[in-house]
């Protein structure tokens, strides 16, 4: 059976314009395009089948054309039903790359197409916000045999895994791509920032100057958030757990103050905190009429949709991805793209330039992981810095700059106690 033959796609004859959104991208990842030249001398997943589970838009089809390259036999999937552009997966078919997915599936086909990614029997993983993993250690164990190990997108995933690696459930390494620092430096905190704004402008088609923007939590994404909401003319509310992120929210500037407090005031509502329930009943009983809600943590439990529902006499699609709750009492709460990540179902995701230096770590984390996962064992671990540090380098030289080096008189002084 061919690739064609095997895949699952909504629509192959849209593959024309999946294939001009991806020679766009290409064009504007350079660092990409340097790890794909050394992958098709070095061909480090020769033999391999690698099975990958991101947001399947144009950036994320360069990388596994990028994997590809490099000699595996790459299945990809969805990480979102609303984040999969059609397009972009027809156009990956024709490339020779399987495809199991489509945009706005049901829960179960969506389910369903995960597990026909994973039947694959691969022997490495990409995986975003942990799916492919927890289907592989629960109801599909069955398919773990030939995984050596992979590497994880998001913080929600990291989080996933590392509770699985303290009781011991973890069966192969896992790279936590997350917590490198040309992921979270970047991609966190300047993709998301943009991307956010992106989707709510382009689906709302409002003002945000002028208005209250409540960010719900204060890591690397809600700081990209709330410093480009701040740029939009908005006044910032911060809300927060962790009292030490809280004073950083303070001390750059933003008002930072309880949810319960926030919702009074808020005008738009940006949750990225990979937890559940953080905006829910208690909070839309003191909402302004005609709030706007929007989620940028990977699952779609950050708004509690279920409480809002039941305050709300009915519900109405007012323009695409925006969902009218409207309220007993005669008010209305607006929800964006159901509750999803805003910047993906609602928009392109993240600027090419940004997922160039995330998706190189990723190429580069599954050829480490390849390498070393006899030697790892059953953990989650960092990308090694040299990994982290030569993305940078790629990145800067493609900028056209450089840096300074320390001389050996410089590193000597560093080095020693008693020089002075």
């Amino acid at each position: 059976m061919n690739v064609k033959e095997k895949s699952i796609v909504a629509d192959m004859g849209l593959a024309p314009e999946g294939h001009l959104k991806i020679d766009w991208v290409q064009a504007h990842m350079p660092v990409l395009n340097r790890i794909r030249e050394q992958f098709e001398k070095e061909q480090p997943f020769k033999g391999l089948k690698v099975t990958i589970s991101l947001h399947l838009e144009a950036k994320t089809a360069y990388l596994a054309k990028v994997v590809a390259a490099g000699g595996a036999d790459v299945t990809i999937t969805g990480s979102n039903p609303l984040s999969t552009q059609d397009d972009v997966c027809a156009a990956l078919v024709e490339d020779g790359i399987t495809v199991f997915a489509k945009y706005n599936p049901s829960p179960q086909e969506y389910k369903e197409l995960l597990v026909k990614a994973l039947e694959t029997k691969p022997d490495l993983i990409i995986d975003d916000g942990g799916d492919l993993v927890t289907i592989l250690h629960s109801e599909r164990q069955d398919l773990l045999e030939n995984v050596r190990g992979g590497a994880e997108e998001t913080t929600t995933g990291i989080l996933r895994l590392k509770a699985m690696e303290k009781d011991g459930s973890l069966k192969f390494p896992m790279v936590a791509v997350n917590d490198a620092f040309c992921k979270y430096l970047f991609d966190n905190r300047y993709g998301t920032g943009q991307s956010v704004w992106d989707g709510i402008n382009r689906t709302t088609n409002l003002v945000v100057a002028g208005k209250t923007v409540v960010v719900v939590g204060y890591g690397w994404c809600g700081k990209g958030v709330a410093m480009r909401a701040k740029g939009l003319g908005a006044n910032v509310i911060v809300t927060e757990i962790d009292a030490i992120k809280a004073v950083e929210a303070y001390m750059d500037g933003f008002a930072v103050m309880p949810m319960l407090e926030a919702a009074k005031q808020g005008d738009f509502f940006v949750t990225v905190t990979g937890n559940r329930d953080v905006i829910r009943g208690e909070h839309y009983a003191v909402m302004k009429d005609g709030a706007i809600l929007s989620n940028a943590g990977h699952f779609d439990v950050e708004v509690n949709k279920p409480e809002l529902e039941a305050l709300s006499t009915g519900k109405r699609t007012v323009r695409r991805n925006i969902e009218e709750y409207q309220l007993k009492d005669g008010r209305s709460i607006y929800l964006l793209a159901e509750g999803r990540l805003v910047n993906l179902a609602a928009g392109d995701g993240h600027p090419a330039e940004i997922m160039d230096m995330t998706f190189a770590l990723q190429a580069m984390s599954l050829k480490y992981v390849n390498e070393q996962y006899e030697a790892i064992g059953n953990l989650v671990v960092n990308v090694p810095y040299e990994l982290d540090e030569q993305v940078a380098r790629f990145k800067l030289e493609s900028l056209g700059t450089g840096i300074d080096r320390l001389s050996d008189e410089q590193k000597s002084y560093l080095d020693s106690w008693q020089e002075h």
